[in-house]
């Protein structure tokens, strides 16, 4: 019997957003998240590295335009909190924790594609160390499903669904020259 060779799959691509379909979702996002927090009073968007925090510099940006004022904003790494971090050991260089007071205060946990739901418990004890939020809410640019812990986002830029096979990336203007929003399906079983 022959295994098939993984490697030499043909793998279709599909965008999922473009530019201006990220932009959209971020814009309702950010009104989803102030809508839910009754104003941006201790309000703290924290994004978890990399992109997560992109996504809160622009979501923080886009409720400045129509609050007034931008809410406060943190950037989490979760690398040392991660629960494969025995077994799979360091994945690249940890990245700069930056938060401000996170004590009594709503925080808005922020990352770009909500899988598993490990990165999101990861950053949950990860905050533990610098304090004790009032609340913790989440809201994720896309959610594909396959949870593998009891974690559900609060808000959910896209819902798409996706084998446990399948890759969801994101590019950001930031780190890749452009904003786009990729599925490729099928790939090396998992």
């Amino acid at each position: 019997m022959n295994k098939p060779n993984d490697y030499n799959l043909n793998y279709q691509e599909e965008t999922l957003l473009d530019a201006a379909g990220i932009g959209r979702t971020l814009t309702r996002l950010a009104h989803e998240i102030v809508e839910s927090n009754s104003g941006i009073e201790n309000l703290v968007l924290i994004g978890i590295q990399t992109r997560g925090t992109t996504l809160a510099d622009r979501i923080g940006t886009a409720i400045g335009h129509f609050e007034g004022v931008a809410p406060q904003i943190g950037y989490l790494d979760v690398t040392m909190h991660r629960d494969d971090f025995d077994r799979d050991g360091l994945r690249g260089t940890p990245l700069p924790t930056e938060l401000p007071s996170i004590e009594s205060k709503t925080v808005v946990l922020i990352d770009d594609v909500l899988y598993t739901g490990r990165t999101i418990r990861a950053a949950m004890d990860a905050l533990n160390d610098y304090g004790r939020p009032r609340q913790i809410r989440l809201a994720v640019l896309i959610d594909r499903g396959h949870r593998e812990l009891p974690i559900r986002a609060d808000m959910v830029g896209k819902n798409i669904p996706t084998s446990r096979n399948d890759t969801v990336r994101l590019n950001l203007q930031e780190h890749d020259g452009n904003d786009a929003a990729f599925v490729r399906y099928g790939g090396p079983s998992k």
